[in-house]
């Protein structure tokens, strides 16, 4: 580490603790130079594979882009912030530990999809009907009778959504 009052490349490190909550290393430092102390903070940089568009193109994961997508399907649902969270953490430890450097936007978006079904049923149908470009309201039904073959609450959803289809009101 290079000293950033004189630039020398020889610095010892004086202290080492853990902060964050274990997530960063704040180190004391001083310079063999000059003596001048000063402190860094190490973390493990993780990054995320780049997005591969249907139309081929390729862009960055955005986390912001990810969570307003959740946001969006749960709005209005009665969902914890920090569920969320969780989720959106799952879904990006998923995506890391393929260990690839692109990602189709298909298998991101059955991420998202495998997330709310655990979350939010009704949620999962909003976000399925456009992420799977529903057509008319069999394509809804087909949906619904598929997600309560896993656990038989389609009648509740389907009331759900016919009394609030879009969340909003």
């Amino acid at each position: 580490m290079h000293c950033p009052f004189c630039g020398e490349a020889d610095t010892k490190v004086i202290d080492s603790r853990l902060v964050a909550e274990g997530d960063q290393v704040r180190r004391r430092r001083e310079c063999l130079s000059c003596h001048e102390r000063f402190t860094t903070f190490e973390s493990a940089e993780l990054v995320m594979p780049r997005v591969v568009k249907q139309d081929g193109t390729r862009q960055p994961f955005d986390e912001e882009k990810l969570r307003a997508g959740l946001m969006k399907a749960l709005e209005k649902r009665p969902v914890s912030i920090e569920s969320i969270e969780a989720a959106l953490n799952r879904i990006k430890y998923r995506l890391r530990a393929t260990g690839e450097r692109e990602v189709k936007s298909m298998q991101l978006g059955e991420e998202v999809m495998t997330e709310l079904r655990q979350l939010d049923k009704v949620a999962y149908v909003r976000f399925a009907s456009v992420y799977r470009s529903f057509q008319d309201i069999n394509e809804f039904k087909e949906e619904i009778e598929r997600l309560s073959q896993g656990n038989g609450d389609a009648a509740d959803v389907a009331r759900a959504l016919a009394e609030n289809p879009t969340g909003k009101g």
